[in-house]
Formats: C-alpha cells, structure tokens, sequence
C-alpha cells in the first residue's frame, strides 16, 4: 500500500474538488443553469437574442459532446423581413471540441425537429446566417456538416436578387433505410415564379464530401420545367453532381436567368440526358430531345475555371426543321401568315398589315449577353426540311464565341443538288454589331431550287455565285440595311422549259402551240446577275437571262433596309412572232407581297393598232402584235469572264468592315 504525502493529497483535492462540486451542482439542478449564460454570451457576440426555453441537456461524447435543447428561438437582426430566424420544438447539436479550443465553431451534426427556419440576404453584403454584429463577417458563420430536418419550413429571401422561396419539408418514415424527406417549394427565383416537390435521403449532407445525397426533383421556374434524379456531394458546395436531368420550356435562351450562360432563342424544346459534375466541369452527356419540329442529340461541356464560363457542345440531328432555324436569326414566327390573311375588302387594313410585314430577320440579338460565356459549338444535320419541299441537307456548322466576337466558320451546307458555304462574323464589342458574310453558291440545279414551280421543273442549269457584305446593325435585317459590298450569280449553260420563256416575253401564239403540243426545252446560254451594294440598297449592274428564243435583260435596284423592289425586266425575243404584247415587265413592291405587272398603255396601245388596221384589212390586224425581232446570241463568255472577274471573286475578296 502506497501512502502519498499530506501535500500531495492537498493538491488532489484541490484540482478534484472543483469537479466533484460541479458533478453534484449538475446533478441536483441539471444542465439548465447554462440557459442563462449562453444566451447571454450569444447576445453579446451577436446582437440577437437567443431564447432556450425547454431542457437542457448535455451528453460527454469526448471530442463530439452532444447538446440537447428544447423550444429554441434565435432571433434576426432588425433589417429581416422576419422576427425570428430559427424556430424549432427541439434541437440537438454536435460540437467539435478540439476546433472550437481553436476558437472554430463546428457543428458536424445538427438535428431540428418542427423548425421554422428564415434565411435573407440583404443589401451591402449582409446575410443573417452571419453571426457578427453587422453580418458581414464571412468568417462569423456556423459551419454544419450534416443537417437533419423533421417536419418544417424553410424560408429563403433576397431582394436584390428577386428571390423569395418557402419549402415545407416531412420525413418519410417508409424506407427501408430509415426516414426519408419530401419537400415542397414555391416562391420567386430571379423574378420568375417557382414551384418545386420532390424527395432525397434523411440527412442533408450540407458539406459531406465523402457521401452522396439522393434526390428526386421536379421544377418549374417561370416557364422551365425540370426533372432530376440522382445524386449531389456536398449540397453546400455541388462538390459532385451525378443524375438524370430533363429539361421543357418555350426557348433555351430562358436559361439564362438559371445558369447565367447565354443560349439562342429557340422553339418550344425537351431535351433528356446525363449530367455529371467534378471539379471545374459540368458535362451533359448523351442528351438527346427535340426543339420545335426537329430532333437533337449531343454532349455539352461547361468549365467555370476561366474568366468566363468556356463552353463546348457537339451535337447532330437527323432532321431539322427550317423553321426552327428562324428564331436563331431574330425572324419572327408566322409574321408572313398575317400578311396573307389580310381581308380584301379592307384596303387600309391590307396596306397597314402589309407595311408592317418584314421578311428579313429584325429581332435584336442581346448582345449584353453574349461576354457571359466563351463557347465552341459544332451542328451536324443530315436534312433540313422546308414547307416548299426545297430540301437542305448535310449541314455543318460551328460557331465560336470569344470575348463578345461570335463567328460561324464554317457554315456549310448542300441546297438544290449543290452546295453553299459562307463564312460571318458578328462583332458584339461594338454597338451597332459589326457584322461581315463572305457566301459562295455552287453548282445548284435551277429544277431543284424551285421544285414548286410547275414550269422550272424540267428546266436544266446549275447557278452559282458570291456575296461580300458588310454591315453595322443589332439584327439580321439592321446588318443588311447598312450593308455594303457585292453580290454576284451566274447560270453557265443548261437547259430551261420553253413555256417558261415564253411566258416572259409575252409570247401568245407560242404559249397556245406549246400548251397543245407539250413543253419543250431550249438552250439557256447563260445569266449573270451582278449587283454593287451600298447602304442597303442593291444596284443591278448587269442583270442578264440569254436562252435561245429569247434574252431578259434587267435594270433597277432592290432596297433591302425597306425590303422593297423596284426591277424592270426587257425582253428582246430572237425569232418573229406572230401574236406578242411585247411589254416591259415591272417588278415592284415589298419581300412579302411583291407585284409583277406589264406595261398596259404599251400593250393597250398595240391592241388599239391591231384593231384599226382591223378595219381596213382583217390580214392587218396580226401586224402591231408581231414581234419580228431582231434579236442575237449574248456574249456570254464575256459575261461570265467579266462576272468572274468582279472583286468579290475567291483570289480578289475586297474586305468591306472597315
């Protein structure tokens, strides 16, 4: 048996004493003494009152004591919408001792059984979360790891933001694994209305990174609906994503409020696919869906490590719909539909319908969106269908987006039995845009680019042509008012419908011969049609159709910022004929409703010589409707020669932007 020393025994006493009195103290009162102090030294340090007002208890779990309170209030500062942040029946915490000897408030579990909870972000970058006096202290803040909510409401308010949500949030005591929770929302999210239910695990794994936390989603924010089933690491902090996300709306640009990342306006869409998150990278894979009449498929990449969001995309379709292309340029759906059902019998109501009617795109693009991402995009399409039965096919197209300059490099694709390429770019530094389209056309069939007309249907013939253009404007239809530069076709060789030709020249002997004999083809030597743009306004330089009954031969301009037409088309037949009006044919009006009419005094005056010659000898009435020629063969390798050698030609591009 070991004696200690009486001094050694003082000592122990001394350090035990204190213990064994507290032992006893809690023993008889019980924990509640420290309601008093702790709300004290919370108010100090917060300014907000802190009210426990069931038990307290406390459970020694060394270095993870558990703390164990009922009726809780903690109170908002004054600036809050609401009087109390946090509200619940009962509270138990987890603190880390060791982190908080460090002065580190950690709780690595907490537990709220009915809580009302109210978090707002206010002006001047205060946040009620935050628990130093003005709120402001990123650093005052509690840290949770892990947060289990049973039966309550939660409340989320900023004003800056537009935001103002309310969740109700049950357990599911129904799973296998243990409770589960279900939660409804509704409110406002960036101004737009929100309603949201769905279900994940028991426990939130606010900054778990080593667990994934379950959810089943459904959405509707303003007039986006989505769907997600997966799994989030870390809801705090999206560590990573892996789930299943649909996605419905009216136009992908209404993403933007969402995600912050520009998108083109779009028909209505509803795309599925695989969204995994790590590090700096989400990626959309395999996502496939449909965007008005045409079907998509693809993978979308977003890395957030650079100044702006870099966006990559690789998508094809089987077949798109013209139509869906429209919006992508600023047209406006079903504008040319109004246009046509004007009533007849409302002149004033035509003309106002008819001058409101554009046909070039006049949407503005939002420029101010366009620095929120850096993105390459590249769009395969094996067919495009138009209404007309035209059909485009085998598009290529890829669009880089850099520092507000979006350039489409190539944009390629087959038309007509042959093939368009061009090059643009839009220059949204600047305000109006500056925009600049280099377009060549080869090889493509005259029957095919008017597979609805009756008469070009056995015509034979490939166009092709050039356009250099460049121009100031906010809009497809701005660009093209402003725009300067060339544009040139020609047609070298071919064969076209004779009735078709006749027609033009006002041919009526030869027009009844062929509708009683059938069509027939001739020769169609060449066309060029050269115009020099300036200001909108395209000037017909040389506008020529050679065939072998007859040459066109045209003069006027075309006024693409009133979208009007001002041609008249001569025509110079190369054989007698013995019944012909022989007129100019004037080409007037606008894109939407344009007008082709004859010279009637021209051919009312000829009608009038035909019927007094009539008179005299009834032989002599043929006589003013004779159209005896002459006419001769165009030079039309020199045409084509000097088409060819126009400054917009390949080794002769004139840049036009500055």
């Amino acid at each position: 048996m070991v004696i200690l020393p009486r001094s050694l025994k003082w000592i122990a006493g001394v350090f035990l004493a204190p213990i064994v009195v507290g032992v006893l103290f809690i023993a008889i009162f019980g924990w509640n003494w420290l309601r008093g102090p702790i709300e004290r030294m919370t108010a100090e340090k917060t300014g907000r009152v802190l009210a426990i007002n069931g038990e307290l208890k406390v459970t020694f779990d060394w270095p993870l004591p558990r703390i164990h309170a009922d009726a809780v209030t903690f109170a908002n500062p004054d600036w809050a919408r609401e009087k109390q942040m946090v509200t619940a029946d009962v509270v138990e915490i987890v603190i880390d001792l060791p982190q908080l000897l460090r002065q580190n408030i950690i709780f690595p579990e907490v537990r709220l059984e009915r809580p009302v909870v109210f978090l707002e972000q206010g002006t001047g970058g205060r946040k009620n979360w935050l628990l130093d006096i003005n709120q402001q202290d990123e650093g005052a803040r509690i840290q949770i790891d892990r947060l289990t909510l049973d039966h309550g409401l939660l409340g989320y308010d900023d004003a800056g933001q537009k935001t103002s949500i309310r969740s109700e949030l049950s357990t599911l005591n129904t799973q296998p694994a243990g409770a589960g929770l279900t939660f409804t929302a509704q409110g406002q999210y960036k101004g737009l209305p929100l309603k949201a239910r769905g279900n994940g695990g028991p426990v939130l794994g606010l900054r778990d990174e080593s667990t994934p936390y379950p959810l089943q989603a459904k959405l509707i924010i303003g007039h986006t609906g989505v769907k997600a089933d997966g799994t989030i690491t870390s809801l705090l902090k999206f560590s990573a994503v892996d789930m299943r996300l649909a996605l419905r709306g009216e136009s992908l640009a209404q993403l933007f409020p969402l995600l912050g990342i520009v998108f083109p306006e779009t028909h209505a869409y509803a795309i599925d696919g695989h969204i995994v998150h790590s590090g700096r990278t989400w990626r959309y894979e395999k996502f496939s869906g449909r965007t008005g009449g045409s079907d998509i498929a693809g993978t979308l990449q977003v890395d957030t490590g650079g100044k702006r969001p870099a966006m990559k995309a690789d998508m094809v379709s089987k077949s798109l719909d013209f139509a869906d292309i429209g919006p992508l340029i600023g047209a406006r759906p079903g504008r040319l539909q109004a246009v046509k059902q004007a009533p007849s019998w409302s002149s004033q109501t035509a003309v106002s319908t008819s001058a409101q009617a554009r046909v070039l795109p006049d949407l503005p693009f939002k420029i101010d969106r366009w620095d929120s991402v850096d993105a390459e995009v590249t769009l395969k399409a094996r067919t495009i269908r138009r209404a007309k039965d035209l059909l485009l096919e085998d598009l290529i197209v890829h669009l880089s987006l850099r520092d507000s300059v979006l350039t489409l490099d190539p944009l390629n694709f087959g038309v007509a039995g042959g093939h368009i390429s061009a090059v643009i770019s839009l220059d949204g530094r600047k305000d109006p845009i500056r925009a600049h389209a280099q377009v060549r056309a080869r090889k493509i069939l005259i029957a095919k680019l008017f597979p609805t007309i009756e008469l070009s249907q056995a015509s034979m013939g490939q166009i092709n042509g050039e356009f250099d253009l460049a121009g100031k404007g906010n809009s497809v239809g701005g660009m093209l008012a402003s725009s300067t530069g060339k544009v040139g076709l020609v047609v070298d060789g071919g064969w076209i419908s004779k009735l078709m030709m006749e027609k033009v020249g006002l041919h009526l002997w030869e027009m009844l011969e062929l509708k009683v004999t059938g069509d027939k083809l001739v020769k169609l030597r060449c066309g060029v049609a050269d115009f020099e743009v300036g200001e909108g306004i395209m000037h017909a330089d040389a506008l020529i159709f050679d065939t072998e009954v007859t040459t066109i031969i045209g003069t006027g301009s075309i006024d693409l910022g009133q979208e009007t037409l001002d041609l008249t088309l001569n025509q110079k037949t190369k054989y007698t004929s013995p019944v012909a009006l022989r007129s100019p044919i004037y080409v007037r009006g606008s894109f939407a409703k344009s007008d082709v009419k004859v010279d009637k005094g021209r051919i009312a005056a000829r009608g009038i010589g035909a019927i007094a010659l009539g008179m005299v000898n009834p032989l002599l009435a043929l006589i003013p409707l004779i159209d005896a020629g002459p006419g001769k063969d165009s030079d039309c390798g020199q045409l084509v020669r000097d088409a060819k050698a126009l400054p917009h030609s390949e080794n002769k591009k004139t840049d036009h932007r500055n």
